[in-house]
Order: C-alpha cells, then sequence, then structure tokens
C-alpha cells in the first residue's frame, strides 16, 4: 500500500481536528494555499528546522465604521509544550477568542483537558499514539479554555451529524477511498515511503525527529488528502463548521467586539480566509509564525 496517501489521511485526523476531520476544497496548482499558513523554517544549509503554524491578522470595518482586526490562529493539534504556552499568552490579548470543538452547548473544558464519561474516542486515541511517537503534547492538555474570553463557535454534535447526512457526507466512504488511492498507487515509487520506514526504524532519541520530518513534509499536501471527506456541497467538517465559526464572529462583532481571534486547525484558514476577504471585505494585514515542532535535536 503507498504509505503518502495513508499518511495524509493520518495527518488528516491528528493534525488539523482536535476531535474531527477536516477537508478542503482543491486549490489552484500554480501555488502551494498551504505554505500561508504552515510551512518549515530551514537553517542555513536548507534543512528543515522547524513547522510552523501562522497568526495571520484581517482588518475591515463594523456597522458604524468602528476598526475591527480578526485574526485567524492556525493550529496542530499535536505539538510542543512552548508552543502551546505561547498561544495561551497570545489569546490574553482578544476580546473574544473563538474555539473550535464539536460538543454540545454549554460545554467546559477543565484545565488539563480531562473530558469525564465521554467514554473511547477513536480520534483521540489516535492522536494520543501520535503524541507518543512524536514526543509531542496533546492541544487539549495545555490550552486554557477556562478563560472569559474563550467563545465557542462550532457545531454541536447533533448539527455536525445533520449537516454530514444532508451533505452526502461519510468518514467511512472517506477512508475507503484513501485506500482505494493507496491501492492505486501501490505499484508507483515515492520517496517519502523510505523515509518513513527509515523513521519507523531508527531507534532511540532519534526516532521522533525523524518522524516529525517526514510528516512535516507531507503538511504541505494536507488540502489533497483532505479532499477525500468532502460530500455533495463542499464538507460539512470544513466548510459547514466555518460558516458556523463565522456566524459567531459576526455576532460578537455586532456585540461591539473590535479584536477577535479565531482559533482553528491550519486546514480550516483557507477556506475561512476566502470569507473574510469576500464576504467580510476585510484586507490582509500581516503573519505572524509560531514553532510548533522542532525538526532537530
Amino acid at each position: 500500500m503507498n504509505l503518502r496517501v495513508s499518511l495524509l489521511a493520518i495527518l488528516c485526523i491528528c493534525l488539523i481536528a482536535p476531535s474531527l476531520l477536516p477537508a478542503q476544497k482543491k486549490r489552484e496548482k500554480k501555488k502551494n494555499y498551504n505554505d500561508r499558513f504552515i510551512r518549515i523554517r530551514v537553517d542555513k544549509n536548507n534543512k528543515p528546522v522547524a513547522m510552523q503554524t501562522a497568526t495571520v491578522r484581517y482588518i475591515g470595518k463594523n456597522k458604524v465604521g468602528k476598526t475591527v482586526t480578526v485574526d485567524l490562529i492556525g493550529v496542530v493539534h499535536i505539538g510542543e509544550k512552548g508552543y502551546y504556552e505561547k498561544l495561551n499568552k497570545s489569546f490574553e490579548q482578544y476580546q473574544s477568542l473563538l474555539y473550535e470543538l464539536v460538543a454540545p452547548k454549554g460545554t467546559k473544558i477543565p484545565k488539563g483537558g480531562a473530558r469525564k464519561g465521554q467514554g473511547f474516542n477513536p480520534i483521540a486515541g489516535l492522536q494520543k499514539g501520535m503524541q507518543a511517537g512524536l514526543g509531542l503534547e496533546f492541544q487539549l492538555e495545555h490550552i486554557d479554555y477556562t478563560k472569559s474570553n474563550f467563545v465557542h463557535a462550532d457545531m454541536t454534535p447533533k448539527e455536525f451529524g445533520e449537516s454530514m447526512k444532508n451533505n452526502n457526507e461519510s468518514l467511512v466512504k472517506g477512508f475507503f477511498k484513501a485506500m482505494g488511492q493507496s491501492i492505486a498507487r501501490s505499484g508507483k515509487s515515492n520517496g517519502s515511503d523510505t523515509k518513513m520506514l527509515m523513521a519507523l526504524v531508527a531507534r532511540g532519541k532519534d526516532r521522533p525527529i525523524k518522524l516529525r520530518q517526514v510528516l512535516a513534509e507531507q503538511m504541505k499536501d494536507i488540502e489533497s488528502g483532505m479532499l477525500i471527506f468532502e460530500g455533495d456541497n463542499g464538507s460539512t467538517i470544513i466548510h459547514h463548521r466555518n460558516r458556523k465559526a463565522l456566524s459567531v464572529m459576526e455576532a460578537e462583532i455586532e456585540a461591539g467586539k473590535t479584536k477577535i481571534g479565531v482559533f482553528y486547525g491550519a486546514g480550516h484558514l483557507p477556506d475561512m480566509e476566502e470569507r473574510l476577504l469576500r464576504d467580510y471585505n476585510m484586507k490582509r494585514a500581516g503573519t505572524t509564525w509560531l514553532d510548533a515542532w522542532k525538526l532537530q535535536r
């Protein structure tokens, strides 16, 4: 089986959304769209130093003409502890910090991310396995969701399920599609397959870093990997949830908030940006980067 396609499916599960799988529409081939939100920082010898995620600022006006800033804060949900500490500090600047989590209304995430009484979550199980293999930390264990400026901006499980049903979507179909792509490509040589095998057989302290390097390289292809989960009308996982998040943003702006952060998986940001530019007449106003994974010992 072709490891690259399977790897992309795993990345979709474990790195872009904390509880569900993101998906995204195909972009023009002339540029790597995801470089605007996830990139690899290299040293002077062009060797990878860190995988970074972006915070991108957009500026617009509210209905009374007052300037509003909205920051799209991309995240990968398994990362360095220091990465989440810096994010926590940055969240203090926002009047409203909108966050993703498919959960019932009123759900409170305690410090440390414990969610008792919810039983086994297979997605969380995969994420935990990735966390251990990469020597990284899990987002829900380090982001402090108890802060007063945090605002839930995502679907409930019922809304999510109804949206998927109405859109003829299925996560199972997506996995079988990924499996089919893997089989179709199984006879083709791929350099990333060799790198992954080398990383898997590496021993000691080298193994987590080598695994990170291989997975970080795959992030540039995350969009194509996520296409397998789309339904008849875009995707619930990306497009419909983004619409819900930005409707919450709009309500916060109407309530008088002028400095807003939207804290979502990096795979959501290209579609969110399009909506901010097109539907809210906002302008891009700068990008800052944070190291999410160290790629060297």
